[in-house]
């Protein structure tokens, strides 16, 4: 019901997924990202325990192979199932399973990995791939919408479309960028809205934020008021 790309940027140690279908909320149920791990989208009759499950088993030192047939093998309902990963390495594997409705599987190089199912055709998947390799000059975030655009102008879901996510980490235990369109007539042309507004207000942010290379993140007040003051805002700490 869905297809997405999962995807390992070497460059910035960065692994995202970006996800669409026409189905309620798929950011909420299919896309998972490890810092330093792996990517996984978990799909079609969406199990949301293989997505833990195959970044646990990556984190161990499994391949996305044997780490995708290891969360498998207690789920009855894996011919259901589609999933795909990639780690680290820029190792990457997928499962379609047999009952999975076509057109379903899925497409691979270095370091990326398409799948979808219930799709209009292989042309979704091909095209989203070749989106994103074409545009390497890019940043990550940029080659992801351009390859779900590709994906979607191919044929996307045959069902039609509703919802869109994207997910990228880069060194924190949670998500430099989480960004969902749940119900939109136009998922993707949302979500590039929001992945513009993620760039203007988004990315300042994290150089604030706590992390792990400075636990409290910026505290001192001055920095902080700034950016209100460039506007024009009466907003200030107490002291």
């Amino acid at each position: 019901m869905t297809w997405s790309i999962v995807v390992h940027d070497p460059d910035r140690g960065a692994f995202a997924v970006a996800v669409a279908t026409k189905a309620f909320a798929v950011g909420a149920s299919c896309p998972f990202v490890r810092a330093g791990v792996g990517a996984v989208s978990t799909q079609s009759m969406t199990n949301r325990y293989l997505g833990p499950a195959i970044l646990d088993g990556m984190a161990r030192g499994l391949a996305p192979a044997a780490a995708i047939e290891g969360a498998l093998a207690g789920d009855d309902g894996k011919g259901l199932r589609q999933v795909h990963a990639v780690d680290r390495y820029g190792r990457t594997a997928a499962w379609t399973g047999q009952n999975c409705v076509e057109w379903c599987g899925s497409t691979a190089a270095e370091g990326v990995s398409v799948a979808g199912n219930m799709l209009a055709g292989e042309a979704t998947i091909a095209a989203t791939l070749a989106a994103f390799q074409a545009n390497d000059h890019l940043s990550l975030t940029e080659r992801l919408m351009l390859a779900m655009d590709a994906g979607e102008e191919a044929g996307g879901d045959r069902r039609g479309r509703q919802s869109a996510a994207m997910l990228m980490t880069t060194t924190e235990d949670f998500p430099d960028l989480n960004l969902r369109v749940d119900d939109h007539t136009q998922p993707l042309m949302e979500l590039r809205r929001l992945l513009g507004l993620w760039r203007e207000q988004g990315v300042p942010r994290l150089g604030t934020a706590p992390c792990k290379l400075n636990p409290s993140g910026v505290t001192d007040l001055d920095a902080l008021e700034a950016p209100w003051i460039a506007q024009g805002l009466a907003l200030r700490f107490r002291r």
